[in-house]
């Protein structure tokens, strides 16, 4: 009996090497692509000249907002050198080369970068954090990686670990408190939900505005992503091809948010998060990498090897055996205490208890995972932030064209990420004189830089726009701020 149990949890929480493997390769990615996209705007969020300075930064996390190597310097260059080492490390996690150090210097790496502009964020850069927490103690490098083509023993061929069952609780706890929130309003439960989300110009694109015209499918959607939001326990509970199927639902739905809302990396990350649930059978159908023309020739360990004898050593120094004995013991029981933590905590979302607020960017603590629940939000948003120029003449301080007051025929397309979407609305949340005068004076030098004439001031406006399936949607004028422009 015991060893039937035994056997049964191993099926459930074990990870196969290869699906950690993939883990790994897509969560580097992932962080490569997120990498590539903020490099575009890292003057703007991420230093002193931006719209939120360190002084700010500082002013509102205190003594946490030091915590951020990417705060030691206001400076341009000194972001794009972290920048810079964060591929570097993500690159070296991708290959699987020294592959815990790469892990463990891309998750610090990657938490210093999200708690400088906390206003950037959203639930999958939150959700990234928590799987590097596991994955940094993951044999993630076991298969397809440099360090195991340099390896004097066979892989594993399967993984049963405190850090293996975190990656997957993680995942089951984030659909099940969503679903239990969701279920807690009315519109996931009418069908609406989707719908009014989809009203949100603000956030859809490509296939979103075309499904935001078919109400039917919208609805059919709303079921299906709630149906499976409430069953996710199912994710652990199946084995074998039931279980890849379940976990091929979830990825399916998740790249049809990619296609059709702005949401920056969440799709991504949580298409990685389900790697790890993937069953034996399902990778003893695939070829493998021996299969593929001309690689599957090369004498891939030997290159490795060699890797390993012109790149400097990342690895960590070695313990002396008593420490590491000590390690390998204490390890498993500090993370067995994460775990229970992270189940009590998000325990704590779903139930009266009142949980300590974490800081000025969110309404609920992070792990609550409140995507869209228990209602979406029902307000569309655009900004408007005319500049006076010397001369009289006024211009759009953010877009660099004329003044107007008129929804954008593309207000998605409007901003030019998500990051600034989602800055944007938390500026309008916060509703803080100190960050949105920091906006104001970022647009100023930004005005003063693209026009020959002095900029006079600037005011921040946002248009709201109420969301109403029966009827014209009103829209609402706030100002946000307004400043004198410093003169040359």
């Amino acid at each position: 009996m015991t060893g039937r149990l035994r056997a049964a949890v191993a099926r459930r929480l074990g990870v196969d090497a290869r699906a950690l493997a993939t883990f790994r390769v897509a969560v580097a990615a992932v962080v490569l692509a997120d990498l590539a996209l903020r490099t575009r705007f890292l003057r703007a969020f991420y230093t002193d000249a931006g719209v939120y300075p360190r002084s700010l930064l500082f002013e509102q996390y205190g003594a946490v907002g030091h915590l951020s190597l990417h705060a030691l310097s206001g400076g341009p260059w000194v972001q794009a050198a972290l920048f810079a080492a964060t591929a570097v490390a993500a690159l070296a996690m991708l290959a699987g080369y020294r592959t815990t150090p790469a892990t463990l210097a891309t998750a610090l790496l990657v938490g210093s970068l999200h708690l400088r502009n906390p206003l950037v964020l959203n639930s999958g850069d939150t959700l990234l954090r928590m799987l590097f927490v596991w994955a940094v103690f993951a044999p993630l490098g076991e298969r397809w990686s440099v360090d195991a083509l340099r390896a004097e023993r066979s892989p594993r061929e399967r993984v049963l670990s405190v850090a293996t069952t975190g990656l997957l609780a993680q995942v089951v706890v984030v659909y099940s408190v969503n679903a239990v929130l969701k279920l807690r309003g009315d519109q996931w439960l009418s069908g609406e939900a989707v719908r009014v989300v989809l009203q949100l110009d603000m956030f859809t694109i490509l296939l979103g505005d075309v499904l935001a015209e078919v109400p039917a499918l919208a609805v059919a959607f709303d079921h299906v992503w709630l149906a499976a939001l409430t069953a996710s326990v199912l994710l652990v509970v199946l084995t074998g091809w039931a279980r890849a199927a379940f976990a091929g639902l979830f990825a399916a739905m998740h790249a049809g948010m990619f296609v059709s809302m702005q949401l920056a990396v969440f799709p991504l990350v949580s298409i990685a998060a389900l790697v790890p649930f993937l069953p034996p059978a399902f990778w003893d159908r695939l070829p493998g990498w021996r299969a593929l023309p001309v690689v599957g020739e090369r004498p891939l360990d030997a290159y490795a090897r060699r890797v390993d004898s012109v790149l400097p050593a990342l690895a960590l120094p070695s313990l002396p055996p008593a420490v590491g004995r000590a390690k390998d013991c204490g390890i498993p029981a500090v993370l067995a205490v994460v775990l229970a933590g992270l189940l009590v905590w998000n325990a704590a979302a779903v139930t009266p208890v009142a949980v300590p607020e974490v800081g000025p960017v969110d309404d609920q603590p992070e792990p609550r995972w409140s995507m869209f629940a228990p209602a979406p939000m029902g307000t569309d948003l655009w900004v408007v932030p005319p500049a006076t120029l010397d001369d009289g003449s006024r211009v759009d301080a953010f877009r660099d064209g004329p003044v107007t007051w008129d929804e954008p025929p593309d207000v998605a397309g409007s901003y030019p990420s998500s990051r600034w979407r989602k800055y944007a609305a938390n500026v309008r949340r916060l509703d803080d004189p100190a960050v949105s005068g920091a906006f104001a004076d970022y647009l100023c030098t930004r005005a003063g830089e693209r026009h020959d004439a002095e900029v006079a001031s600037v005011s921040v406006f946002v248009v709201e726009q109420r969301v109403r399936l029966d009827g014209p949607d009103p829209t609402e004028r706030v100002e946000l701020a307004s400043k004198r422009c410093p003169t040359s």
